[in-house]
């Protein structure tokens, strides 16, 4: 079958297994800089984001993880960044992939969406941090008008507080007609088991930070807890997605519109997409026998502006 619409499967390169957010003992986290490297790498990781909350009040900068770099491991520089406020929080969690070292801590008159624009200007991946875990209302991540991405996925915030799914809020923003990605991540400190819980298979020619940071942006990558989708073919009246073994395979827009395949050991389903009706976009969702999910990119019926 001859693809109508592209996907990142389509695209040159391979897929490199990364963790976008996590803590070290440079603010909250209990392992080093090297040792957490070293815990990413054995499990089969290629790269990591040490984005410790940059909070100048408790002395805690951008950690500054290039010597921990090998040839077959690397690291982004990378930040978890706070300003006031939000409806129900005094602050704003927001996740910058690709700063700078020299980044400037925020100004104490500086806002949520300032503070995000800023981390943008400079080239940064941006994405709202665990929405659910802090009650973020859809009115407050409308403001994040340079937003990337949402973090659908915290393991952190499901191991420590039954939090960690947050597409509810990414479904309302994609609906109201922003052109998101979604990302899974750990936000593990190591005090309790929530690491190697959720990432990235970002699509990139070579293993370098800059190349890693431009796949991020442009959305070529997918998201899981454990399940691999090795390919997704969009035909004109079908999706065919090719996957480990599954028991549930589901093409989704919003609400009714879905198509799915249940049955425990697929690797393989051909989905109707005359069930997503007049989609603007659909998701992959991929489930297996232990309930681990893995989730593709919305895949744009109608264009992406």
């Amino acid at each position: 079958m001859s693809n109508s619409i592209s996907t990142v499967f389509d695209l040159p390169g391979r897929f490199y297994r990364g963790n976008l957010h996590t803590h070290t003992t440079m603010s909250d986290g209990t392992l080093s800089p090297a040792e957490l490297a070293d815990a990413y790498r054995s499990e089969g990781y290629h790269f990591v984001v040490a984005s410790d909350h940059f909070w100048e009040r408790h002395g805690w900068p951008i950690t500054d993880t290039r010597d921990v770099r090998t040839p077959d491991f690397t690291t982004l520089i990378g930040a978890e960044l706070h300003a006031p406020q939000t409806k129900f929080w005094e602050v704003w969690h927001l996740l910058a992939v690709g700063l700078p070292l020299d980044f400037a801590p925020p100004d104490k008159n500086e806002t949520g969406p300032e503070l995000a624009r800023r981390a943008a200007a400079t080239g940064a991946f941006i994405g709202l941090a665990h929405p659910a875990w802090y009650a973020l209302t859809v009115e407050d991540a409308d403001t994040i008008d340079v937003a990337h991405a949402v973090e659908v996925y915290n393991h952190t915030s499901e191991v420590g507080f039954g939090k960690g799914d947050s597409w509810s809020l990414m479904d309302i923003l994609l609906a109201r007609g922003r052109k998101l990605t979604a990302f899974a991540a750990d936000d593990a400190h190591f005090r309790t088991p929530d690491a190697f819980g959720g990432w990235v298979q970002v699509k990139a020619r070579t293993l370098c930070p800059d190349a890693l940071l431009a796949a991020l942006k442009a959305g070529h990558y997918y998201s899981s807890q454990g399940p691999e989708i090795h390919h997704i073919d969009v035909g004109l009246d079908s999706i065919v997605v090719s996957c480990s073994p599954a028991w549930n395979i589901i093409a989704s827009w919003q609400g009714k519109f879905a198509s799915r395949s249940i049955g425990y050991g697929q690797t393989e389903a051909k989905l109707d997409r005359r069930a997503l009706g007049d989609a603007d976009y659909f998701i992959v969702t991929v489930v297996d026998e232990s309930g681990r999910k893995a989730w593709s990119n919305p895949i744009w019926l109608k264009g992406r502006s």
